[in-house]
């Protein structure tokens, strides 16, 4: 691990609930990865990362803030869903699908109790999937409330 920080998210992460959540969001989007990452204004750090595409993420990595779409939540606080990047006219030629090579995308904000905005779940796979539909999104943002609640209470814990 880099430093400090971001062995505390990766700690923040250690919650065998919050990996089968993260699980269930690989199994109904058919996604190949999924994490929750903390986002700030300066870093994306992997909290818990499930990976069966071997894209090569453990908690407590770091991804260059400003070459992740998680940075664009942190500043909007609103998910961001893609079905097929290849087909999407305003996604095509975004320069971080081209740089991971993924072709659907899935993230949305983690708002902790107390009205802060921790990171985001997001998900993704090579493959275009079928994943913007108003159910499924609906699902999706109950994982990531959930996550919140689990990490609100491990940040409070700390407090």
């Amino acid at each position: 691990m880099k430093d400090a920080f971001a062995a505390e998210v990766a700690a923040q992460g250690k919650d065998p609930e919050i990996v089968a959540i993260l699980e269930e969001v690989c199994r109904i989007t058919r996604m190949g990865f999924a994490a929750v990452a903390r986002v700030t204004e300066e870093r994306w750090i992997a909290c818990q990362v499930v990976d069966k595409i071997e894209f090569g993420l453990d908690p407590g990595d770091e991804l260059e803030i400003k070459k992740t779409i998680c940075d664009d939540i942190r500043k909007s606080g609103h998910p961001i869903i893609i079905d097929h990047i290849g087909a999407d006219p305003d996604w095509r030629t975004h320069p971080v699908p081209m740089l991971y090579g993924f072709e659907s995308y899935a993230s949305l904000p983690i708002v902790l109790d107390d009205g802060r905005f921790y990171g985001t779940m997001c998900a993704i796979d090579p493959e275009p999937r079928e994943i913007n539909a108003p159910e499924l999104i609906a699902l999706l943002k109950r994982y990531a409330a959930q996550v919140a609640g689990i990490i609100s209470a491990t940040v409070g814990a700390a407090s």
